[in-house]
């Protein structure tokens, strides 16, 4: 360990400007705070615009650098105004992302319900499976999923089973779709998800278990599915898929994620 410490200790020396360890520090908590609004707003309409603005830099890098003088007037008064069309744009995502910060949901999962809720979800869930009624629920992290919240119906209602069971009724309004959950809140009901295109994937998975991977293949979102032909649970996270789960299986992989 000590060599290694050396050898780091070498090569700053040879830095230009030299760096303290504070400086470090620094660079790692600036760092890991641009990824923590990275996840936040993955998923939302605002990375879109994130995307747009490096292209912009770029141009208006180059252009000042090759002296092109209009070009760069222009991107520079194009930019001021830019930026305030942003905010007008965007308010509604930036309330969100506030409201977050103020929750503390930017330094921790957004799913931390504590052992009582996750006990009701899981009861709620098995009460869907035992009635065979098809069900989509996903848990939201840390990945923002506001494009796919606006998909669906706008609840904010606060977690309770009876109203997550109730919403997947069949033939009522919201009982197609996905609901999602951020923290102790039901956000938003009959939601549309992304569906896979793995080309390998089996062929008695419906549109539920698709859409449950497609999601967990573009996010760190859970998805609980519940099969209505089958009446078993399956967790998707990461892409991957775990079937036919009981209820202490469940438990244990919402724990464990």
């Amino acid at each position: 360990m000590s060599d290694y410490l050396i050898a780091i200790r070498n090569i700053l020396d040879k830095l230009p400007v030299q760096l303290r360890p504070i400086d470090l520090i620094d660079i790692l908590i600036v760092g890991y705070i641009f990824y923590q609004l990275f996840l936040l707003i993955r998923g939302t309409r605002a990375i879109q615009v994130i995307k747009g603005l490096a292209i912009f830099i770029v141009i208006f890098v180059i252009a000042r650098e090759a002296n092109f003088h209009t070009i760069t007037w222009l991107l520079t008064n194009f930019g001021t105004l830019g930026l305030v069309a942003i905010v007008i744009l965007f308010q509604p995502e930036i309330r969100h992302a506030l409201a977050n910060m103020g929750q503390n949901r930017l330094w921790g999962n957004f799913f931390e319900p504590g052992e009582d809720q996750t006990r009701e979800l899981i009861k709620a869930v098995f009460t869907l499976a035992k009635q065979r009624i098809g069900a989509l629920i996903v848990i939201a992290r840390k990945a923002g999923l506001r494009s796919y919240i606006e998909t669906g119906v706008t609840l904010n209602a606060r977690f309770q089973p009876e109203l997550l069971t109730t919403i997947f009724i069949p033939k009522t309004p919201l009982h197609d779709g996905a609901v999602i959950i951020e923290g102790n809140q039901i956000v938003a009901a009959s939601c549309l998800l992304p569906l896979t295109q793995d080309p390998e994937l089996s062929i008695t998975f419906g549109t539920r278990h698709r859409a449950a991977i497609g999601l967990t293949e573009e996010t760190d979102a859970l998805v609980i599915v519940v099969s209505e032909e089958r009446g078993e649970v399956s967790l998707a996270v990461g892409g991957n898929l775990s079937t036919a789960l009981s209820e202490e299986q469940l438990s244990e992989m919402l724990i464990l994620y």
